[in-house]
């Protein structure tokens, strides 16, 4: 049996899956703990990473190991390899200013910022993306950004780091597609917008094609470790959840987990001047055309935290009240919020009476709040999809996939559980070790299907207190 290893390095934590390359079964796996913040010293990816490897029984008979990361996160690097500063990450909302200000410089005659951005790179700058980091960086610690020799993504540096540091860094066009200094257009970097960033031209990770070697794992300090383990290209989370969902072109995945994501695979590029969707690129070749919204599964532990239960007790709760919640509705922007772009919104609560001052109806209200910012994202692909996945923490409660139905308006499918993201980059792996024209073919078992009539006026409802925002 040939096994290959996929990591997931998220946001809250690293995963570590070992799978048989052949039929993708589950062979062991590890996780470990990141620390809380919006700015992490890449140290904790890397110890993490390696007590999730030991937790998975090491890598002694792994023969290709991939790396998936959470997109965006700024990873400056010296001239003598080291840190800089702790990485901004995707949900670091400081560069928002950054952003408006590279939009409006990048606007010419009879074009706006933002159809020029789109037509350079596909999406439109907002604060999640590595582009408008270091202009922040450049603006509000220049020495700092002085001392930036190189600038990479979290799974670019983690895989150079299994690599042991060679010479180049690289990544892949999917990761490399959320920096907003690559065109998954025309498969190039643009480093006129680099610099227009940052004032300076920084190296950047050479883009591997969806089956090239990034390179060999580094012996020195992989304890269980014997022979070469071959490293993928490694991607971004999103580009490894749909490797390891399997998803198809006809698609739309929506994803619940730190962020949400509504995403789809597509066979050309695209371009949205209104910053709705961002175009980016696939781990296999084609294209991922993604909207985002900061505010997800954590909307869930927040109101959980806020009546004292458990997700599961908030589920049970949010079942006992009525479809639309009495008129309740919770705008779960309690981070502000990507999509639609306001960075200083928070959360509010509207419709509250003495009928609907229950904890079931304040349950149900963050269910149905929750999944109407992913149906909002939904909308925004402006496709009519075959299926609709339903994947990511936030699936797995009951809840969660008895509503889905009713708020997106279709059925929705849920596919067996499993770290998805960790699964797509044990994929890579395995496809690596291929070679083929298309990743190998895993057995991902049957989907449950959700059916439900839509909730009456509910998106209206939700709609009418977000225009507020």
């Amino acid at each position: 049996m040939t096994l290959v290893a996929g990591v997931d390095s998220s946001t809250q934590s690293c995963k570590v899956v070992i799978r048989d390359a052949e039929t993708g079964a589950l062979v062991r796996e590890g996780r470990a703990p990141h620390p809380d913040g919006t700015e992490v010293d890449p140290a904790h990816w890397w110890a993490a990473l390696r007590s999730a490897i030991e937790q998975a029984g090491g890598l002694g008979d792994v023969a290709a190991l991939s790396v998936a990361a959470q997109q965006h996160g700024m990873v400056c690097l010296g001239e003598d390899g080291r840190v800089v500063r702790p990485a901004l990450l995707w949900n670091d909302t400081r560069s928002a200013r950054a952003a408006a200000d590279l939009i409006a410089e990048l606007a010419g005659p009879g074009k706006t910022g933002e159809e020029a951005w789109a037509d350079a790179v596909g999406s439109v700058p907002v604060a999640s993306f590595t582009v408008t980091k270091l202009r922040w960086l450049a603006e509000h610690e220049p020495e700092s950004a002085s001392r930036t020799g190189s600038v990479c993504l979290p799974h670019d540096w983690l895989t150079w780091m299994l690599a042991g540091r060679p010479e180049t860094i690289t990544t892949d066009r999917g990761d490399a597609s959320g920096t907003g200094y690559w065109s998954p257009a025309t498969g190039t970097y643009r480093i006129d917008l680099l610099k227009l960033a940052m004032g300076a031209t920084p190296a950047v990770p050479r883009v591997l094609g969806p089956t090239e070697q990034a390179g060999i794992l580094a012996q020195a300090g992989q304890a269980g470790t014997s022979g070469a383990v071959r490293l993928a290209p490694g991607t971004g989370d999103n580009m490894a959840a749909a490797l390891g969902v399997g998803m198809r072109p006809g698609d739309v995945v929506v994803s619940i987990g730190t962020s949400g994501t509504a995403f789809a695979v597509a066979e050309t590029p695209s371009s949205d001047p209104s910053g709705a969707v961002a175009g980016f690129a696939d781990a296999t070749g084609r294209f991922l055309p993604l909207v985002c919204t900061l505010n997800a599964a954590r909307v869930l532990e927040a109101a959980a935290r806020m009546l004292g239960v458990t997700q599961d007790q908030l589920g049970d709760l949010a079942l006992q009240a009525p479809p639309g919640a009495g008129g309740l509705v919770l705008v779960p922007y309690l981070e502000g919020e990507r999509t639609p772009n306001l960075p200083d919104a928070s959360g509010s609560l509207h419709g509250l009476r003495l009928a609907t001052a229950t904890p079931a109806h304040l349950a149900r209200a963050a269910v149905e709040g929750m999944l109407c910012g992913l149906a909002d994202a939904l909308d925004a692909l402006g496709l009519d999809p075959a299926r609709v996945l339903l994947i990511g923490g936030g699936a797995r409660s009951e809840a969660v996939r008895r509503i889905a139905p009713s708020v997106f308006g279709r059925p929705v499918l849920v596919p067996r559980p499993g770290e998805y993201v960790a699964d797509g980059a044990a994929r890579q792996a395995a496809w690596l070790l291929s070679g083929g024209p298309e990743p190998p073919r895993w057995d991902g078992g049957d989907a449950a299907l959700f059916e439900a009539d839509p909730t009456t006026g509910l998106r209206d409802r939700y709609k009418e207190f977000t225009s507020h925002q």
